[in-house]
């Protein structure tokens, strides 16, 4: 005999199917929107090392980070009460890239931060150097490359056929001696662990001479080292997942005052933010004033500021009450000369 679902049963069902709608909407659908709000000022020392670097550091020198979300209905609808936060559209940020495109070239951005604190670092310590290739680095993965299933955004491409590739000048040469439609081997280094991949080489077009040569179909980057002519002089690096260029001015600082003897921080709390090049110009970011708080909640006492963000970032710390002072920069010595002329905390 058939039963028939009671009435009630059937509120339950629909009560369960409307929850489940709801919680797709509330929490599972995508939105086109990205909220950036305060991420952390966090201590640069225990990220950087000098092989036999002085130590002396009674205060710290902080980078601050920007807290970037892909946003759900529920953090739309918390956003409109945080005053801090801010909502923007994906493509804004993204624009063409994929999230692992967008992943990886932070990614690049903090290698080629980190490259140019220690170039600017060495610069101004008196410190000879120079420069080496370290690994190649896949950026991108057109959508219409035909090895797209083999590569992913991040990779770290190790060799080809068993021969190390660490340059563009390497990898060229040697897949020049190779034609269209070849079978390669190529190892990767994919989140930490070992990949080997065979796809074939497609053809890549030379913007400059029109003519055709054969390629992996990716868009890669030299990722490079920065070498000291003195081994005690070598800087080292922790893993983070800090990604980005904006704590270039503060890792080099970190760098010099590890370089050079004494201790730069004088027992300040100090923040910071900004580019740097190889030649010590300090460059504007995103984000300052989400970075204002940041720091402003880790109890910094002073904050160094691209020239270009010192408005923003000033209009921000009135705003919030702030008794730390921001100090604008144009260059790295404008902050070594600053901290050089303060008084030690007592």
């Amino acid at each position: 005999m058939r039963r028939s679902v009671k009435p009630s049963g059937l509120r339950v069902l629909l009560y369960l199917l409307l929850i489940g709608i709801l919680l797709y909407v509330v929490v599972y659908m995508p939105t086109p929107y990205m909220i950036y709000q305060p991420g952390s000022a966090e201590e640069v020392k225990p990220m950087i090392s000098v092989e036999k670097g002085d130590p002396a550091e009674e205060g710290t020198f902080m980078l601050t980070t920007v807290s970037a979300s892909y946003a759900n209905m529920a953090l739309l609808v918390m956003s409109a009460f945080n005053s801090n936060a801010e909502v923007v559209q994906k493509e804004e940020k993204l624009g063409d890239q994929s999230k692992e495109e967008y992943a990886a070239t932070q990614v690049y951005y903090m290698n080629s931060s980190q490259s140019s604190a220690m170039e600017a670092a060495y610069t101004a310590a008196d410190v000879d150097y120079r420069i080496i290739p370290a690994y190649m680095f896949i950026m991108s993965v057109p959508k219409d490359s035909a090895n797209k299933e083999s590569f992913h955004p991040g990779d770290k491409l190790l060799s080809v056929d068993g021969e190390p590739v660490s340059d563009h000048a390497k990898l060229t040469e040697f897949i020049a001696s190779k034609e269209v439609g070849d079978i390669v081997e190529v190892k990767l280094e994919r989140g930490g662990n070992p990949v080997t991949v065979k796809v074939p080489l497609v053809p890549i077009k030379d913007d400059k001479t029109e003519s055709e040569r054969p390629g992996l179909g990716v868009i890669i980057a030299t990722m490079q080292k920065v070498e000291p002519d003195n081994p005690d002089d070598r800087v080292t690096f922790a893993d983070t997942k800090i990604g980005g260029p904006s704590a270039g001015l503060m890792f080099t600082m970190e760098i010099y005052n590890q370089l050079t003897p004494g201790d730069l921080s004088k027992g300040y709390r100090v923040a910071g933010t900004g580019t740097i090049s190889k030649e010590g110009t300090v460059g504007p970011i995103g984000g300052v004033k989400h970075k204002i708080v940041a720091a402003d909640r880790e109890g910094a006492e002073l904050f160094f500021v691209p020239r270009k963000n010192y408005d923003e970032a000033k209009a921000k710390a009135d705003r919030i009450g702030t008794e730390m002072k921001l100090i604008p920069v144009d260059k790295l010595q404008d902050a070594i000369d600053y901290m050089n002329g303060l008084t030690p905390k007592g």
